[in-house]
């Protein structure tokens, strides 16, 4: 089997739970806010923006459209009357507060440093909670590098952001990369459009409907010991 020197994480759910720090981030807002919260609320949260973040990848809508929209249509369901734009940037903040890690991610970047191969991180997410997360984060130090679509002009999974990222690692081989990421539209799609290598972490055990194909697939961060 073919061995990895250098690893592109994607962030959200690939090495940071980005669910359950996000419903920690809107519990924490509800109640400050005094707004009725019930369980059900972080699911239907993820639900609304699920179809967002697609139509971002895609080029459909900006950063800010969806960061709005989201709480938009989330405050319309649950008829909240507040500032969806203002209580994104609260929720941001306080999302970078929280490093939830995936089970298993500590220890897979433990071992990929041990075995002398570099770990980047490459994410659609916003700079603000990703930058405060990182800092928060156990993982920080074994992260050569984090690239932000916010921050490079581009996003997953647009050649032009993964050509960004390769100019931005030095003494770079693609055939000595690996992309790992949970995200079928913007990871492994972004690895075929830019020749790379990649791995789906299917920790949901979802059934593959679409054409992207990708050169591994995994459900546990563990099994990425193979590929070291």
């Amino acid at each position: 089997m073919k061995k990895y020197d250098i690893f592109l994480f994607d962030a959200d759910n690939t090495l940071y739970d980005f669910d359950k720090a996000s419903a920690h981030a809107l519990k924490v807002l509800f109640e400050e806010y005094a707004f009725n919260y019930s369980n059900d609320i972080p699911k239907r949260f993820i639900d609304i923006g699920t179809p967002l973040w697609e139509s971002y990848e895609k080029g459909e809508i900006l950063d800010t459209e969806l960061q709005k929209f989201r709480f938009v249509r989330l405050f319309d369901e649950l008829c909240i009357q507040h500032d969806p734009v203002a209580f994104n940037e609260r929720y941001l903040h306080e999302l970078g507060r929280n490093a939830f890690l995936i089970d298993g991610a500590l220890d897979i970047c433990h071992k990929i440093i041990t075995c002398g191969k570099q770990i980047y991180i490459i994410t659609n997410g916003f700079l603000i909670s990703q930058t405060a997360r990182m800092e928060h984060s156990p993982i920080q130090k074994y992260i050569s590098d984090i690239f932000i679509s916010e921050v490079v002009g581009h996003k997953k999974p647009s050649k032009e952001y993964f050509e960004y990222v390769l100019n931005g690692i030095p003494h770079v081989n693609k055939d000595s990369i690996l992309i790992v990421g949970d995200s079928l539209s913007a990871d492994i799609a972004g690895g075929i459009v830019s020749g790379i290598d990649s791995c789906w972490f299917n920790f949901n055990g979802v059934e593959n409907r679409t054409n992207i194909t990708p050169t591994y697939e995994i459900s546990k961060l563990s099994e990425l010991g193979k590929l070291i």
